[in-house]
C-alpha cells in the first residue's frame, strides 16, 4: 500500500508512430523504430527494478503498442481522457492512482507528459523526444503528487 514510505511516477511518452496523414490520429501505429524503443525502454525499466504495479494509458493506438512493447507485467487502465493531451487532467488521475501501488507508469502524449514532469518534478528536459521516460519519486502517495512535491530522478530518451 503507498504510504510514507513513497511512491514512483514513470511518465513515458508514446514510441515513433507512423505519419498517417490518411489515417484518423487516434488509429496511428508504431513505426518499426518505435517498436525496437519502446522494446529497449522495457529492457531498460526491468533492468533497473522499475516495473511498475499499475498503468495508465492513453487509448490510441501508438500507445497501446507502446505499452506492449515494453512487455511488462502490471495492471492496465485504458484512460481515454488521456488522448486529450490535457496535463491538469494527467496530474489529477496520477492522484487518483490506486493506492496499492507504489509504481505508477502512464503512457501518453506530448505536449502533456512533458509539462507534466515539469510540473510534478519542478524540473525536466528541455526536449522529450518519443519513447522518453521521466521517473519522478514522491514521498508519502499518490494523492500528495502535487507540483512541485516529485524529485526527477532520471531521464531516459532513446536519443541519448
Amino acid at each position: 500500500m503507498a504510504d510514507d514510505r513513497g511512491v514512483t511516477l514513470l511518465v513515458l511518452r508514446h514510441a515513433k508512430a507512423v505519419d498517417g496523414d490518411d489515417m484518423a490520429d487516434a488509429a496511428r501505429p508504431l513505426a518499426p523504430r518505435g517498436r525496437r524503443d519502446a522494446a529497449a525502454a522495457g529492457e531498460w525499466l526491468r533492468a533497473r527494478g522499475l516495473v511498475p504495479d499499475a498503468v495508465l494509458c492513453s487509448t490510441a493506438v501508438r500507445t497501446r503498442e507502446t505499452l506492449d512493447g515494453l512487455a511488462l507485467d502490471a495492471d492496465v487502465a485504458y484512460e481515454p481522457l488521456l488522448y486529450d493531451n490535457d496535463v491538469d487532467v494527467a496530474a489529477r488521475l496520477v492522484r487518483e492512482a490506486p493506492e496499492n501501488a507504489r509504481t505508477l507508469l502512464v503512457v501518453g502524449h506530448n505536449p502533456s507528459m512533458q509539462q507534466l514532469v515539469y510540473d510534478l518534478a519542478g524540473e525536466g528536459p528541455s526536449a522529450y523526444p518519443t519513447c522518453t521516460l521521466s521517473v519522478i519519486d514522491f514521498d508519502g502517495g499518490w494523492p500528495a503528487a502535487w507540483p512541485g512535491t516529485g524529485t526527477l530522478r532520471t531521464v531516459r530518451s532513446p536519443k541519448d
